[in-house]
């Protein structure tokens, strides 16, 4: 039911109409019996009328009312022709029909579409002069705000007609339906319905995805160590049919170039890494790429660019053990001898006392100061007891790992007194759970391999071969352990990158090379004592690059940029615009120590030279870590400075190398569906190839526009909802006033 008082319209359900009239009788009865038996019928006379009026307006809101006003246009009929320009319409997979073609070739879709402006008669629609016939694109690159997400939102160019003009007739939209910004274009096309205007749409395109391998991704750390190996993974995309055997190469500006044979599934998504060694200092701009497959129909996206940095690093070691066992002897020359490394070593021999000589300290670094220089910590065959160490002092080592983000490495041994530590702030960081009931751990009389896991086979930090396809070989070539940790499982959150090759315990394979994320640092355990057993034959090979690729991964993060007073590192390090930065800071005081009192800031540069400044926050209980988040809004590169306020000149700088988003992409598959549900929605049609020549006519035979109506829903309104408080309120003082209770 519905009815109208000039402009006002309501719309009540028959019970609420009823129920409205009911409750209006009653309170003018009630409102005449208070004015009649008042003393003072004037004042009452005016709230009763108040009190009448309010629920009135009441009753009305009950009945939804609308104020309607109406527009008359004064310009023509208008006819608008959309077209998609964005970066997917260079897709080549749209054939050209008869109408503008006898020979139906294959073109772009970008093709199609001016073939179809250029061919079609659209000067017919103007109507000697009745309608307007405009032409306008939309989504062209460039024309997006968000700088590295330019993409296609086929509902905006459908609501800024609306706005802007007030006498459509119809809207014809040429594209390929393929959408990746804004609202859902069928939001646009439900307002082009209540204003009835029909659009049409002419898909452009085909359905079915062209063959084609695209090179997704490259996720490239920031920088790497000069004359070390950084792997490098990286995604390819195959919507061929058929199984593709191909070389990926990866070259420098100078021309060096590094190959990979690999193999891409058909249809599914590939995820590879191709290790790359660094020869010199500073950023160098790298390509991989693959070649262009047989029956592949885009080459464009077979290749990107990054940029990695290297840096001669210097790497704080400090070995702790009790027995200069085999292990720990190669071990201290392994290290002591890499030109990247600069070694510390404690040994608490209880027999013999304090080691002593070169790379030698004699007591545990008790400052903070004196232990936060050290990137990694490797506990042999040590615990808590006396010569040895203190709780006090695994809570220090605890907390480097933890706020400073320094790895340290479980190497236990024979004497087992890593149980020990079981009872200390160490225990949590231990990535396995320990078998007490033999603690001295398990020997054998037959020398036993390691088995590399899936996670092992291409992890930097077991890659012993120059290639992933020749590591699993390396590995078995390498001679045996006599003797392993009494090791159970592994525990949740941790990646096993070796297991036992023969022996099995109640939960599998028994896990020896086991790493897992500790606070902003990493823990790797080593479950053998026999890693000096692989120079057998080779020397100093496999053995001193196993240990310094444990050194460089463990001390990564803190090496991305370091300065006198401020380290800072952050995740990810390779960020998309849109995304948050997670900046993680160790401050440390004009001595050395962590920072206790005092503000951590970050400028960040972005690319177009705007400057933002982020103040980082201390962690609770942590020394010297403060952490923060920035918001990057641009690809480009990113210039961080951090630094303690009222210090910047012992600032530290870095580059921080965003990516940018490529949401337009050539070669995926046309959706005429979401064309065809505008069209439903807006009561117009999607028009066919075979059916364009009837478009014309079909267009010029709609109605004419009608005046545009605008209604207010004043039921839902937030000012008539005021307007009823206020109204209440006024009645209730006037009673309170007036002595009327």
């Amino acid at each position: 039911m519905s009815f109208h008082l000039q402009h006002l319209f309501f719309s009540p359900s028959t019970g609420a109409l009823w129920a409205g009239l009911i409750a209006l009788v009653g309170m003018a009865a009630l409102c005449l019996i208070a004015w009649r038996r008042s003393p003072t019928p004037k004042r009452t006379a005016l709230l009763e009328g108040l009190r009448f009026f309010c629920t009135l307006l009441v009753v009305a809101l009950l009945w939804k009312p609308e104020w309607q006003t109406v527009t008359i246009p004064h310009t023509k009929p208008e006819i608008a022709i959309l077209w998609d320009a964005s970066k997917s319409m260079e897709t080549t997979d749209a054939e050209l029909p008869q109408l503008f073609s006898p020979a139906k070739e294959v073109v772009s879709r970008a093709e199609w579409t001016q073939a179809a402006l250029k061919n079609l008669p659209w000067d017919t629609l103007a109507n000697g002069g009745a309608n307007e016939v405009t032409r306008q694109s939309f989504a062209a690159p460039g024309e997006v705000a968000e700088a590295g997400a330019s993409g296609t939102d086929l509902a905006q160019p459908l609501e800024d007609l609306l706005e802007r003009r007030d006498n459509l007739r119809a809207v014809v939209m040429l594209s390929d339906g393929d959408y990746n910004q804004g609202e859902p274009p069928v939001v646009a096309a439900q307002k082009m319905l209540r204003r009835n205007i029909p659009l049409f749409t002419i898909p452009v395109g085909s359905k079915k995805r062209l063959p084609d391998l695209d090179l997704l991704s490259v996720t490239a750390p920031a920088y790497g160590i000069v004359g070390e190996n950084v792997q490098i993974p990286f995604t390819i995309r195959s919507s061929l049919d058929r199984e593709v055997r191909t070389i990926v190469r990866l070259r420098d500006g100078t021309g060096q170039e590094k190959t990979k044979d690999i193999v891409i599934a058909p249809g599914a998504e590939t995820y590879e890494a191709i290790l790359w060694k660094i020869e010199k200092e500073g950023p160098a701009t790298l390509e991989l790429s693959i070649p262009l497959a047989a029956g592949e129909r885009i080459e464009q996206n077979n290749a990107r660019k990054f940029i990695l940095s290297g840096r001669p690093e210097s790497i704080h070691v400090l070995v702790i053990d009790t027995l200069p066992r085999w292990e720990y002897r190669y071990l201290r020359n392994a290290l002591s001898r890499d030109p990247g490394v600069d070694l510390s070593c404690l040994l608490l021999t209880p027999q013999l006392g304090k080691g002593n000589g070169p790379d030698y300290i004699q007591d545990f670094p008790e400052k903070p100061e004196e232990l936060s220089k050290y990137d990694v910590i490797i506990l042999g065959d040590i615990g808590i007891g006396p010569d040895q160490l203190t709780k006090e002092q695994c809570g220090l080592l605890r907390g480097l790992v933890e706020s400073q983000a320094s790895g340290i490495v479980f190497l236990p041994g024979r004497q087992g007194n890593q149980f020990t530590l079981l009872d200390s702030p160490l225990a949590d960081l231990m990535p396995v759970q320990l078998d007490d009931t033999n603690k001295t751990g398990f020997a054998d009389s037959v020398a036993s391999p390691l088995s590399l896991t899936t996670e092992g086979r291409g992890s930097l930090l077991t890659m012993l071969a120059d290639t992933e396809e020749g590591n699993p070989d390396v590995w078995r070539s390498l001679p045996g352990f006599y003797w392993h940790a009494p090791v159970l499982r592994a525990k949740g959150g941790t990646e096993v990158l070796a297991v036992h090759a023969t022996k099995r315990g109640r939960f599998g394979p028994v896990p020896l090379i086991v790493t897992k994320a500790a606070g902003t640092g990493k823990v790797l355990f080593m479950g053998i004592d026999s890693a000096w057993r692989w120079r057998r034959g080779v020397e100093d090979k496999y053995h001193y690059r196993f240990w310094g690729q444990v050194a460089r991964w463990m001390s990564y993060q803190r090496n991305m940029a370091s300065g006198e007073r401020v380290r800072l590192y952050f995740t990810p390090e390779r960020p998309v615009p849109g995304s948050t930065v997670t900046l993680n800071a160790n401050a440390f005081d004009l001595n050395g120590a962590p920072l206790q009192d005092g503000t951590v800031v970050v400028e960040a540069t972005a690319p177009d030279g705007t400057v933002q400044s982020t103040v980082l926050e201390k962690n609770a209980g942590a020394w010297g870590s403060f952490t923060g988040r920035l918001k990057i809004s641009r690809p480009g590169s990113w210039k961080l400075r951090a630094f303690v306020q009222n210090t910047p000149e012992k600032a530290v700088e870095t580059v921080l190398l965003a990516q940018g988003i490529d949401l337009e992409k050539t070669g995926q598959p046309a959706r005429p569906e979401v064309l065809e549900e505008m069209s439903r929605i807006t009561r117009g049609r999607m028009v066919t190839p075979e059916e364009l020549g009837d478009l014309m006519k079909e267009i010029q035979s709609l109605p004419q526009p009608k005046p545009l109506e605008n209604r207010v829903a004043l039921w839902s309104h937030w000012a008539t909802v005021a307007a009823l408080v206020v109204l209440l309120g006024v009645f209730w003082t006037g009673r309170k006033l007036s002595g009327v209770f």
